[in-house]
């Protein structure tokens, strides 16, 4: 028996909700008393050894193939399934990354195993893999158990902190077949310029409607720029054409826990708060003494986000 988790790596760099996932998997595995296994698919991936190994990984398992170079849901979720019967594999964890939510379904329907999506805690009871993920729009906490014998569950980015604990992480190399790839991935060009993405970013600066215009974004990109941040938005920017809908936040949109959401101009509509409520600091900016936003927020700003944003930029410039 093993937990196994899968490490996801993108331009020859692990993400770092794969250190949380580690974290999270060394949990279950000593509870269960078995093995934490990271695996990694690709090509030249041994050189993460290390890295897995710090954050807690008894075996580092390398699936080195050409064509899993680039990502393919049918090679990866062939490929992992014949590593998680190798390895006879109970517990399979991913993060709730986009690559993690469209390979972990596909992985446990192959296998047969219960799926537990966008989970917040982890336990064991009984022997079996417990979870708690949010339902209707963050307003419930369900307790899911398993009736399958193998479980498989994605984390919420920052949700489980990681936390460096070292293991011996042996390498061990395993030939699986990726199978008949209907549609191969042979080149991935970036965009020039690509900015921070929001499910990566420690502190997000997000604005609302309460800005009134698209150009008055720009003191929020300075803001987050001082920070290392990311620019977030709400659904009514995105609806009104003012900003993409890549940096939407909220039930629509991408859910993130950040270490620190500033939040200006919104509101607090509760389609929103799916989003964003499980960031560990929240800073509200809003002239209306009443929003909703202040209800959750850990700090609050009332007066106009015009005349507070551009001198905080500034105050924080002096000392960062």
């Amino acid at each position: 028996m093993s937990v196994l988790v899968f490490a996801e790596n993108r331009n020859g760099k692990l993400k770092k909700t794969t250190f949380e996932a580690l974290t999270a998997g060394r949990g279950i595995a000593d509870k269960l008393g078995c093995e934490l296994l990271a695996v990694v698919l690709g090509t030249g991936i041994s050189s993460f050894q290390n890295e897995l190994a710090n954050f807690g990984a008894d075996k580092v398992v390398c699936v080195n193939d050409p064509m899993l170079e680039n990502y393919s849901v049918e090679g990866f979720a062939k490929s992992l399934s014949e590593v998680v019967a190798a390895k006879k594999s109970s517990v399979v964890l991913f993060a709730a990354t986009s690559l993690g939510k469209d390979l972990a379904p596909r992985l446990a329907a192959k296998i047969g195993a219960g799926l537990a999506t966008d989970v917040t805690a982890l336990d064991v009871k009984n022997g079996k893999l417990t979870t708690i993920r949010p339902i209707y729009a963050g307003k419930v906490f369900a307790t899911l158990e398993f009736g399958s014998e193998i479980q498989v569950a994605t984390l919420r980015p920052n949700i489980f902190t990681a936390a460096e604990n070292p293991k011996a992480g042996n390498v061990e190399n395993i030939a699986v077949s990726p199978g008949n790839i209907k549609a191969l991935v042979k080149e991935i060009i970036a965009a020039a310029g690509k900015k921070l993405d929001l499910s990566e970013a420690n502190v997000i600066v997000a604005g609302g409607r309460g800005l009134k215009a698209a150009e008055n974004f720009k003191m929020l990109e300075e803001l987050a720029e001082v920070l290392g941040g990311a620019v977030g938005v709400s659904r009514a920017v995105v609806d009104a054409g003012w900003r993409p809908h890549s940096e939407q936040v909220g039930q629509t949109g991408k859910t993130v826990s950040p270490t620190l959401y500033i939040a200006i101009g919104i509101s607090g509509a509760i389609q929103h708060l799916a989003g964003m409520s499980s960031s560990k600091f929240i800073v509200a900016i809003n002239k209306d003494a009443d929003a909703p936003i202040f209800k959750i927020s850990d700090y609050g700003i009332v007066g106009d986000a015009f005349e507070i944003v551009p001198s905080l930029t500034e105050e924080l410039k002096k000392v960062l």
